[in-house]
């Protein structure tokens, strides 16, 4: 803040217009999201510049800082629901082929397909959140 109590210009986030994020960071703290009560998000920390690094971050009580943190929801478009391990036991069992290992299988076939189909889903720009509304930046996959 400066002395008049406006944000100073490194942390302005409309700043910013990329950011880079890790693919894995994005699908971990999405699985993170689903799996736990826990939010997991990707966070992106001032000073801001035109080209930002959004990293995965598990918010605490007194993250009482300027940084933004991106729901990972918000850069992923058309993501299939993360499969229930309940859901995987009943249509086994409706087609007669449940076993302890079939099961296992084949819910973590399903969570390697979940996770590559998040790979591919996310989306090419996002709108952080800032004072004056939505501000929308390009997104840069990594890895």
């Amino acid at each position: 803040m400066t002395e008049h109590g406006a944000a100073s210009d490194d942390a302005d986030p409309n700043a910013i217009r990329s950011i880079a994020v890790t693919v894995d960071d994005v699908v971990t703290a999405l699985e993170a999201t689903r799996r736990s009560d826990r939010r997991t998000v990707l966070r992106i920390t001032p000073p801001f510049s035109g080209r930002m690094r959004a990293r995965l971050h598990r918010p605490t009580g007194d993250d009482a800082t300027e940084a933004i943190h991106l729901d990972p929801s918000a850069l992923v478009a058309d993501l299939p629901p993360y499969p229930d391990p309940d859901e995987t036991a009943d249509r086994l069992r409706v087609a007669g082929e449940y076993t302890t290992e079939r099961h296992h299988d084949r819910h973590a076939a399903a969570v390697r397909e979940w996770r590559g189909a998040a790979r591919e889903a996310i989306v090419d720009a996002v709108a952080l959140p800032t004072a004056d509304g939505p501000h929308r930046v390009e997104v840069k996959r990594l890895g």
